[in-house]
């Protein structure tokens, strides 16, 4: 089984692409991810990267501060993203890119997710997207269900 046995169609969004808009398609289309398309390349925006811009550094750097913030004021942490974009949420030191061909195998691409830490994968030929496999269709295959 090859990626273009299981690439499907997946949202693209920008490196503008505000931020808050990125974080409603992925929770209206109950999506780990989005695809964002750069200049020239292809990388993933995973949904945990949107939280990491939305929470307070002071509170990801001590978790018990979390606890003691009343829920009126937890509720509105999304609210930070607000004027922020995509290219914002990415993290800065992302060497390898989890894009591959549609050649790639599962394992090919069960690596790739491993080391990049993304339940996506695009799937690129000749610089064109062509799709993306997800984390959920690629164990579906591998555990035959």
């Amino acid at each position: 089984m090859r990626a273009r046995d299981l690439v499907a169609d997946y949202p693209v969004v920008t490196l503008e692409t505000p931020i808050l808009d990125a974080a409603r398609l992925m929770a209206e289309q109950d999506l780990p991810g989005l695809i964002v398309q750069g200049d020239e390349t292809f990388t993933i925006l995973s949904g945990t990267e949107a939280l990491r811009l939305a929470v307070p550094r002071y509170i990801a750097d001590d978790p018990a501060l979390a606890r003691v913030v009343d829920e009126a004021h937890a509720d509105t942490f999304m609210e930070a993203l607000g004027g922020r974009t995509v290219r914002e949420a990415l993290p800065r030191d992302r060497r390898e890119l989890p894009v591959t061909d549609p050649d790639a195998t599962v394992l090919e691409m069960s690596a790739l997710m491993a080391r990049t830490r993304t339940p996506l994968v695009a799937i690129v030929e000749d610089g064109r997207l062509l799709g993306a496999v997800t984390l959920e269709r690629l164990l579906d295959r591998m555990l035959g269900t």
